[in-house]
C-alpha cells in the first residue's frame, strides 16, 4: 500500500512538473538604439537591480549581431519577434515599396485610430509577412493566452506583438497620449484613459528627449499588467515593451552625449523598479524576461574626425539630387529617374526609365558607375544580382537578408566603415543607423527567470535567434519564417568571475 501510495505521489508531482512547462508571463523588452557597449560603458554607474542584475543572475549572450541590412527601428522589431530577415518577413524599413507605393510599414487606412482622430492611429501589423513570439504563443494555447504591445513608437508596439495580439498601444505625440486602432479594439480601456491624463502633462519633445519617456513606457506596462492581469489568470501571457526615447536623443545628440548617458542610468532604476513589481505580481521565477535592442548606432563624425578616425556623412537628398542631374545630363531628357535612396538603398522610377525608352539594366548599371566613383562607397550592387557580386561574404549575406523583390529597390549602397547618412548639409552632433557594420550590428541580448540560469556565452548569436530561444524555452513552435536557432545555454561554474571594464575604465567583476 506505501509502494502504492508513493507511486501515487510520484505520479502526481511528474503531472505537475509537466503542466508547470511554462512561465506565468514572457516580458520582451527592447531598447531602442541601444548598442551593446552600453551595458559596460555605464556598468559602474547602474544600480545593482536593473541591468546587472539582468547580467548577473540570467544568460548574457555577448555576441548578439544584426544578420540582415538595415539596421532600422522597423526592421529590428520585426526580426526580434519573428525569428526573419526582411526578405521573409516583408517589412523592409521605415518606410518601403508596397505594389510600388511607398509606405509606412504599420500604415493601414483600412482602419481608424481608437482614441485619436488623426492618422497617428490608421496603424495594423497587416504589412508583415510573418507570425511572431505572440501569435504562436496564442496557437499553443487555442488563443487563451493575451498579449499586448507598448511603446512611443507606433511599429514598436505593433510589429513585436503580431498578428493576433489582444492590444497594442502607442503614443500619438501631437496629443501626448497612448493611442490604438480599430484592428485591436472599437474604444480605449478606462484604465488607458484615466493614465493619459498623466501622460499628457507632458510635452511631446520631453517624452522623446528626456526620462519622461522612460516614465510613460514603464508605468504604461505597468498598467497594462495590473489592468489586464497578464500572467496571473492561468495561461501564459505576453507583453512586448519598448524603449524609444533612447533612439530619439541618440539621434539629436549622438552615443557620447550626456544625455544618452542620463538617459540609460534613468531607464537602469525604472528596469530595478518593475522587476520588483514583476516579483510582487507574478512572481519571482515566474516570469521571463529577455532584454535586446533593435539596432545600434555609429559614433558621431565630429567626434571620429577630432580623434582623427576616418568618418564623414552622406546627404539623401543632395545625393539625389545630383543623381538626376547626371542622368538629365547624360541621356537629355526632362525627368527624374531616382525616386529615393533610403537606407543606402537606390529606388529608381522604372516608369520613367521605360517612357525615355532606356533599358533598366543599364540604368542599374550607370547608378553603380557613378556611386563606385565616390570615394565613401566602398560597394555599389545591383540586388537582383547581389549572388553574384564581388563582394565579402559576411556583407554579401546581410545584403541578400535584407533584399525582397517586390519591396526593396534597386541599387544597394555600402558606404565606407565611419560614414552614414546626414540630414543636411552641415554635420551635426547626432548620429544614426542602418549599416552592416558592427556599431550597428551588435546589440545586447539578456535572458533572465522562469527556465534560466546565470551564465554567458561569446559564441556567435544572431537577432533571428532571439524569437527560437524564447520558443525553445517556453515550448512553442517558433515563427512560421523563423530562420535562428535556440541558443544553447552552457553554465560555467560558480566560481567563474569574468572581469570587465565599466563606464570609467574600472576593472569590475560579476
Amino acid at each position: 500500500m506505501k509502494k502504492l501510495f508513493l507511486s501515487a505521489v510520484l505520479i502526481m508531482a511528474a503531472l505537475a512538473t509537466f503542466a508547470q512547462s511554462r512561465p506565468k508571463l514572457i516580458v520582451g523588452i527592447v531598447v531602442d538604439q541601444m548598442r551593446w557597449d552600453y551595458l559596460h560603458r555605464y556598468y559602474d554607474l547602474y544600480g545593482e537591480g536593473g541591468f546587472k542584475r539582468i547580467m548577473n543572475e540570467g544568460f548574457d549572450c555577448e555576441n548578439t549581431m544584426i544578420n540582415y541590412i538595415p539596421a532600422i527601428t522597423a526592421v529590428g522589431h520585426t526580426s526580434i519577434y519573428t525569428g526573419s530577415v526582411p526578405a521573409i518577413h516583408g517589412i523592409q524599413g521605415n518606410s518601403f515599396l508596397i505594389n510600388g507605393k511607398f509606405t509606412y510599414c504599420t500604415a493601414d487606412t483600412t482602419v481608424a485610430g481608437v482614441g485619436t482622430k488623426t492618422k497617428a492611429g490608421q496603424m495594423s501589423p497587416r504589412n508583415m509577412f510573418c507570425t511572431t513570439i505572440g501569435d504562436e504563443l496564442k496557437v499553443a494555447t487555442d488563443f487563451k493566452s493575451r498579449v499586448i504591445g507598448v511603446a512611443i513608437k507606433d511599429r514598436a508596439a505593433i510589429l513585436p506583438a503580431g498578428h493576433a495580439a489582444d492590444a497594442a498601444y502607442w503614443i500619438d505625440g501631437k496629443q501626448s497620449k497612448f493611442v490604438s486602432s480599430t484592428y485591436y479594439m472599437k474604444q480605449l480601456p478606462a484604465w488607458v484613459e484615466k493614465y493619459n491624463k498623466t501622460v499628457s502633462k507632458y510635452t511631446e519633445d520631453q517624452i522623446n528627449l528626456s526620462p519622461a519617456g522612460n516614465e510613460v513606457t514603464m508605468d504604461m506596462a505597468k498598467n497594462v499588467i495590473t489592468n489586464e492581469k497578464l500572467g496571473q489568470q492561468g495561461e501564459t501571457d505576453m507583453i512586448c515593451i519598448s524603449f524609444s526615447s533612447t533612439d530619439k536623443i541618440g539621434h539629436k545628440y549622438g552615443t557620447h552625449c550626456q544625455l544618452i548617458q542620463d538617459q540609460f542610468v534613468d531607464l537602469d532604476k525604472r528596469l530595478a523598479d518593475f522587476m520588483k513589481y514583476l516579483d510582487t505580481t507574478i512572481g519571482k521565477g515566474e516570469y521571463l524576461l529577455f532584454l535586446t535592442a533593435d539596432h545600434g548606432a555609429a559614433n558621431g563624425i565630429l567626434m571620429n574626425q577630432e580623434h582623427g578616425i576616418p568618418s564623414g556623412g552622406f546627404s539623401y537628398k543632395k545625393e539625389i539630387k545630383e543623381l538626376n542631374a547626371y542622368f538629365r545630363q547624360k541621356y537629355g531628357v526632362d525627368a527624374d529617374f531616382t525616386r529615393y535612396i533610403m537606407a543606402y538603398n537606390v529606388a529608381l522610377d522604372h516608369d520613367a526609365i521605360e517612357k525615355a525608352g532606356l533599358e533598366l539594366s543599364k540604368v542599374k548599371k550607370d547608378v553603380i558607375d557613378y556611386f563606385m566613383k565616390k570615394d565613401y562607397v566602398a560597394y555599389a550592387v545591383d540586388m537582383e544580382h547581389v549572388a553574384d557580386a564581388t563582394v565579402p561574404p559576411y556583407i554579401k549575406e546581410k545584403m541578400l537578408n535584407g533584399y525582397n523583390a517586390k519591396r526593396n529597390g534597386d541599387v544597394q549602397l555600402i558606404l565606407q566603415p565611419g560614414w552614414y547618412d546626414v540630414y543636411g548639409d552641415k554635420i551635426e552632433a547626432g548620429t544614426t543607423h542602418s549599416a552592416w557594420n558592427p556599431y550597428d550590428a551588435h546589440i545586447p541580448f539578456l535572458m533572465m527567470g522562469w527556465g534560466v540560469k546565470h551564465g554567458k556565452t561569446s559564441h556567435p548569436t544572431y537577432i533571428t535567434d532571439i524569437a527560437a530561444t524564447i520558443c525553445n524555452l517556453v515550448h512553442i513552435q517558433m515563427p512560421n519564417g523563423c530562420i535562428g536557432n535556440a541558443v544553447e545555454m552552457k553554465y560555467p561554474p560558480p566560481n567563474d568571475l569574468m572581469p570587465h571594464l565599466g563606464v570609467r575604465g574600472k576593472l569590475c567583476w560579476r
